[in-house]
């Protein structure tokens, strides 16, 4: 077996079929996890910066994690969804480099996977609100995690395949070339993991060149071969996507976030952030939502 089909593994966080109204209505939504829509009646629409999809019955949507979009129905929609987290064993998100969201035309067997899904996992849906900015708390986070530990092992290994199954519709040839899955080296891989572990330390390209017993010039090229970015680029922004899971997930103030994320002061860390992201910590927590 392929050992690049065991990198990514995916924790689920909701699941439900749900009857939504004009209430539906959120801007600049970016989260930390998948979203991922069957519609089968009524109408919507999904957009983000250059793209506007509608939403429409038979298709599928999916919205990979940190795309940044915005929720539209203004009369009637009904929806199958599930929302994931992603891991992967190197960090390095399947959809790193298209962070777009995605419509596919849905098969017999696509619905059927959403209704066996959501019969293996009952009550995870999202009782209290559809605004993100209520249902993304930590403490939801919590309360789902600990249903994700009291499933059994065979419905754990279901769902993940299914999950799977569902994500592999939208991995298109020209998107995903075979030719250009390269195996990346071992002292790239060992860095990436250090900076996962350590990325609310002082991380220097020199340190992790010295830790790869390789030249700092070399170690940074090779490094961005590999990954697309160069170490301090993604040392960023892997700093960034954890701030974004705090902000969302806790109610820690934005100096705790900088120091648990490695920043040296605020200042520096709010910069960076809207650099990135487009909008200030400020802002990206009390909207989580809105871009016309």
């Amino acid at each position: 077996m392929n050992k690049q089909l065991l990198k990514h593994s995916f924790q689920l966080l909701n699941a439900e079929y749900v009857k939504l109204g004009n209430k539906w209505n959120f801007k600049n939504v970016i989260s930390p996890y998948y979203r991922l829509y069957h519609i089968d009646e009524g109408e919507g629409v999904i957009s983000s910066p250059g793209v506007k999809l509608k939403l429409r019955p038979g298709y599928l949507y999916l919205i990979p994690s940190f795309t940044l979009c915005n929720l539209f129905c203004e009369a009637y929609l009904s929806q199958y969804f599930i929302q994931f987290f992603e891991e992967s064993a190197d960090g390095i998100s399947l959809f790193l480099n298209f962070r777009k969201i995605q419509e596919i035309e849905a098969t017999v067997q696509d619905i059927e996977c959403f209704k066996r899904f959501i019969s293996i996992n009952p009550g995870r849906g999202i009782n209290r609100s559809d605004d993100p900015l209520v249902y993304e708390k930590d403490i939801y986070y919590k309360e789902y995690t600990k249903l994700n530990n009291l499933q059994s092992i065979a419905v754990q290994y279901e769902s993940q395949g299914i999950i799977l199954q569902l994500i592999s519709r939208f991995l298109k040839p020209e998107i995903f070339h075979h030719d250009k899955q390269i195996n990346i080296p071992s002292a790239i891989m060992d860095s990436i993991g250090y900076i996962q572990i350590n990325i609310g330390t002082v991380l220097k390209v020199s340190d992790l060149a010295d830790k790869a017993n390789l030249n700092t010039d070399y170690f940074s090229k090779l490094f961005q071969r590999h990954t697309g970015q160069s170490p301090v680029a993604y040392i960023l922004q892997k700093r960034i996507e954890r701030a974004q899971y705090l902000i969302v997930t806790t109610n820690k103030q934005q100096v705790e976030i900088a120091q648990m994320t490695g920043f040296e002061n605020v200042q520096y860390f709010s910069r960076v952030f809207k650099r990135i992201t487009g909008l200030t910590p400020g802002a990206y927590k009390a909207q989580n939502k809105y871009l016309t």
